[in-house]
């Protein structure tokens, strides 16, 4: 997206959007046209700012949340890598809310192109596709959780923003600058810090058979989750080619229900909805917080996924994967208040680490925007 400039890799506003901004359709502009696109793109400027922080917010909450609710489940004794694989996806349902209270009241003006409606056809493969893969996906972050120290898990998590430069490189000619690449190795090396300074614990007597499977899923699921928002991103821009948000909210809805459909069928045809009921017993918290765990832990799933996928549609792969990684020095901040974890010197500089990665990200946000801005008004002044 934010490759159309040729200043930035996935900030400000985009071409494309100032083209729409300013013809509005693709018949003829008139003067009253021209006289109200100032204003027009103003409120679109701030509209993108207010949608970028509001993105950001569900990503950051949703992620931190989801992830102390998973290591409380495991923590009281819940053991079925298929129901933390449901979990993930089970609570789109909720999503129906958000597409009623966002739905599109004329969406034959919200279409940035003049070409006909994507077949349904079409549109309903890449659903089925990128959910099949977003199950899979699922199921190895949940192997790698329980074969792997959290230390070593989130080490690994930080190299999806290395697989994520890469895809973006070939599947969206994503560009970078030098506050881009800051960013990117701040944030790498920030969450790397966490893993660093709790891989002293071991691997928790688990034998290298296992160790080195969790080694090897968790690092084909980071490649993985990087792969499946760069290839939002191809639907959004090359497929799908609108600018509602009830667009990005079908995307996670319709793919989430194809990779819940996916893990039901994997929970059965393992056979651990066997297990289920004594896995509830044994919950230490008890039955009722058993369900109350999984129940909060799909929501709060499905809120960051709304927020991955809200900032690929709205700025870019890469930069909803930097947001993402941001969140993991985040969260020992929250595991001290909650779990009463030790916070000590290497953790504050992770998170340190991280701000400034996120800063420099958004400073070039900042220029880039600042370029699109002064384009307008060079466009209004020849015009």
């Amino acid at each position: 997206m934010a490759d159309d400039d040729g200043s930035s890799g996935g900030g400000g506003i985009r071409e494309d959007e100032v083209h729409v901004q300013i013809a509005g359709s693709s018949k003829p502009e008139t003067s009253s046209t021209i006289e109200t696109a100032p204003q027009n793109f103003h409120t679109k400027h701030w509209h993108w700012w207010l949608m970028v922080a509001l993105n950001i917010f569900f990503l950051v909450a949703g992620q931190t949340a989801s992830t102390l609710l998973g290591r409380f489940y495991y923590n009281q004794g819940g053991n079925s890598k298929w129901m933390s694989t449901f979990v993930q996806t089970a609570g789109f349902p909720v999503l129906f809310v958000a597409l009623y209270l966002f739905r599109s009241k004329s969406p034959s003006t919200q279409t940035t192109t003049s070409n006909p409606e994507t077949s349904v056809t079409k549109i309903t493969l890449i659903y089925i596709a990128l959910g099949l893969i977003i199950a899979a996906d699922d199921l190895m972050y949940s192997y790698g959780l329980l074969y792997l120290p959290v230390s070593t898990y989130a080490l690994i998590c930080a190299s999806q923003l290395a697989f994520n430069a890469v895809f973006s490189y070939v599947l969206n000619a994503q560009k970078f600058t030098a506050l881009i690449f800051n960013s990117v190795i701040l944030l790498t090396f920030s969450a790397a810090l966490l893993g660093v300074d709790e891989d002293s614990q071991g691997t928790n007597g688990l034998s290298r058979g296992k160790y080195i499977l969790g080694f090897a899923l968790t690092l084909g699921a980071s490649a993985t989750y990087s792969l499946i928002l760069s290839l939002m991103q191809v639907a959004f821009e090359k497929v799908i080619k609108k600018e509602t948000f009830s667009v990005v909210l079908n995307m996670q809805i319709y793919t989430s229900l194809v990779a819940t459909i996916a893990s039901l069928i994997g929970l059965f045809a393992s056979g651990e909805w066997e297990t289920l009921e004594g896995d509830m017993h044994a919950f230490s918290s008890g039955r009722l917080s058993y369900v109350m765990t999984l129940l909060w832990t799909a929501v709060s799933w499905q809120i960051a996924s709304v927020g991955v996928v809200g900032l690929i549609f709205v700025v870019s792969s890469l930069f909803s994967n930097v947001i993402s990684t941001l969140a993991l020095p985040i969260i020992p901040v929250f595991a001290v208040i909650f779990f009463h974890d030790k916070m000590d010197g290497v953790k504050i500089i992770a998170m340190l680490m991280a701000i400034w990665g996120f800063v420099s990200y958004g400073y070039q946000l900042y220029i880039s925007d600042k370029k699109a801005t002064k384009t307008l008004v060079s466009v209004e002044e020849n015009s």
